[in-house]
This record gives C-alpha cells, sequence and structure tokens, in this order.
C-alpha cells in the first residue's frame, strides 16, 4: 500500500549534522555520536557495536579514523582478563560529545526559528 500523498502542510525539515576534516573525512555524526555514548553505557566497544547493529570492525575502524583526525585518544581499552576486556572513553571523547551536543541544541533552536521565518514566507 502506498502512502498518502503529502500536501504542501506536511513539509518538514530535516538536517544532519557532522564535523569533517579539510580533506572531507568525517570526524564526528550521528553515527559516531552514538557509537561513543553506546561505549560509554556499555564499557565495551564490542557491544556497542553490536547494539548498534555494526560490525567490530567498522565501529573500530570509525573510532581509530577519528582519533587519527583529531589528533588525540578518544577511548582507553584494556585488554582481556576474567571479563574480557573493555573500553572507557577518555576526557578529550567527553568534551568532544559535550560540545556536539551543545553544537547540536544550538544549532536545533537557530534552524527551528529560521524555518519557522521560512514557513511563514512560503504561505503568502
Amino acid at each position: 500500500m502506498k502512502p498518502p500523498r503529502s500536501s504542501k502542510n506536511d513539509v518538514f525539515l530535516r538536517y544532519k549534522l557532522w564535523l569533517s576534516a579539510v580533506s572531507g573525512e568525517g570526524i564526528i555524526g550521528e553515527g559516531q555520536y552514538q557509537l561513543l555514548r553506546e561505549i560509554e553505557k556499555k564499557g565495551s566497544l564490542k557491544a556497542a557495536a553490536e547494539c548498534l547493529g555494526t560490525s567490530y570492525r567498522k565501529a573500530w575502524g570509525d573510532i581509530k579514523n577519528a582519533e587519527e583526525l583529531l589528533g588525540y585518544d578518544l577511548t582507553e581499552k584494556v585488554r582481556g582478563g576474567i571479563d574480557g576486556g573493555k573500553s572507557t572513553l577518555t576526557d578529550k571523547a567527553k568534551n568532544l560529545l559535550e560540545a556536539y551536543d551543545a553544537l547540536h541544541q544550538k544549532l536545533d533552536s537557530t534552524i527551528e526559528s529560521a524555518y519557522a521565518e521560512f514557513k511563514e514566507k512560503i504561505k503568502k
């Protein structure tokens, strides 16, 4: 069954926020943000990747790429042991997440206001 056709009143604004290097390589966006938050919650890169439905290899590669571009570690790793390894976020990673949250909130507010003005203009 096809979804009903949208009317002009059903228009929504969507945007994505991500930070990239000059080269265009992504440093942090929604996926990387979620991965870091899950590592923070679960204490494990493997568990975080599983929770997000991505492979450990991809998650590990994304973290390594971001660390290389940022010039600092995002996670601290403890290998093996009876309970297996674990990962925790570095203080710099926690600061990055806090700054990303603050930027996202500020942009949300600004974009909502600009979009409200836009909708008023197109009603005329």
